[in-house]
């Protein structure tokens, strides 16, 4: 019996990189990762990654990109296009990042179900602290590229992700894994990159309560 193709939810961030390093671990194969922009195209809709950066890390993976533009209003329905779409092309199962937000898994499990693929979610109702723990320990690298100014000093902007971080947000009451939405983060490194990103400090953003961190690739493969 042959493994089971896939598709990743791909924000660039930590818990769906780990879902995926999971799920190639039980040995099914991927198909695509699936990241969905805004409108113009130019940035993601969930952590606001450019592009570019995407593909630098499609491209390091060595897992081809599949994306989709929608304002809010058309997201639902650009996304189940998208995994019909993949499902046509062999596709049984959509790979998700989440952890215990139960909304978040209904919405998963209804568009899994609109494209006739299975819904499976690995990070599922695990410790939040191990999980963020295990991320580290496999050896991935990931900065975080937006905090929730009202829920964080600034500082942690641009901070990569290690046990002192984690450390340190336990002590100030922040959820080291940022289910509540505090921060997000971009995954630059680790065991399924071919290559470290190379990434350079383009900007820094303030949007409402959020601070944005914004990547560009460096000269050295421009």
């Amino acid at each position: 019996m042959s493994a089971p193709l896939f598709v990743m939810s791909w924000s660039g961030g930590k818990d769906s990189c780990l879902a995926l390093w999971r799920t190639l671990q039980s040995g099914a194969r991927p198909l695509a990762l699936l990241s969905m922009l805004d409108e113009t195209g130019e940035r993601s809709r969930s952590h606001g990654i450019s592009p570019e950066v995407l593909q630098a890390q499609v491209e390091a993976l060595a897992i081809p990109l599949v994306t989709g533009r929608a304002t809010w209003g058309e997201y639902e329905a650009v996304f189940i296009a998208q995994l019909q779409a993949l499902q046509a092309q062999g596709a049984e199962m959509a790979v998700f990042g989440d952890i215990d937000l139960q909304p978040h898994r209904d919405w998963e499990e209804k568009v899994c179900a609109a494209a006739g693929l299975q819904a499976v979610l690995p990070l599922w109702q695990e410790q939040r602290l191990s999980l963020v723990r295990e991320f580290v320990d496999a050896g991935f690298v990931a900065t975080i590229v937006v905090i929730r100014s009202d829920l964080m000093a600034a500082d942690y902007l641009g901070k990569v992700l290690d046990h002192a971080l984690i450390a340190r947000m336990q002590a100030e009451g922040i959820d080291p894994c940022g289910e509540g939405g505090e921060f997000h983060t971009l995954v630059t490194a680790g065991p399924l990159f071919a290559r470290a990103l190379p990434l350079r400090e383009k900007a820094r953003h303030q949007h409402d309560k959020y601070s944005m961190l914004e990547f560009e690739l460096s000269d050295s493969i421009l």
